[in-house]
């Protein structure tokens, strides 16, 4: 059994941040459950081109609002507490901010390692098979 307390990642390694963005990796590949589980904090106004062509994810809203913009389609979703949406597609997406700070909990497969950053695509490399 693994337990997790967010208070004791703050300030870590599992601490990452970048333009737009703040995540904290609960859960990675060396943790061994097949998925990586993160806390992310997309800030008020922020503006985020992605493109997880690597990865599958999961993102459930649990406070503040935004929207994320399917690329493909141009179609724009309205995030806020109780949303959840999922890139099942490796999805070209834009994902904004709104008026307050959104706080989401994702899930990726495969799983991170802890310290990606966005590549010039939006997306993070594929880790590998020894991390």
């Amino acid at each position: 059994m693994k337990i997790v307390k967010l208070e004791e990642i703050i300030g870590t390694d599992r601490d990452v941040e970048g333009p737009g963005w703040k995540s904290r990796r609960l859960l990675l590949k060396k943790d061994g459950m097949g998925f990586s589980f993160h806390e992310t904090i997309i800030p008020a106004g922020a503006e985020l081109k992605l493109w997880y062509k690597y990865h599958l994810e999961a993102v459930y809203c649990v406070a503040g609002n935004g929207t994320i913009e399917d690329l493909a389609t141009g179609e724009v979703h309205d995030i806020y507490d109780g949303v959840l949406y999922a890139l099942d597609k490796h999805d070209r997406h834009i994902l904004r901010g709104g008026t307050e700070d959104m706080r989401l909990v994702c899930a990726f497969n495969p799983p991170v390692t802890g310290r990606e950053v966005h590549d010039e695509d939006g997306a993070y490399a594929p880790a590998p098979e020894d991390a």
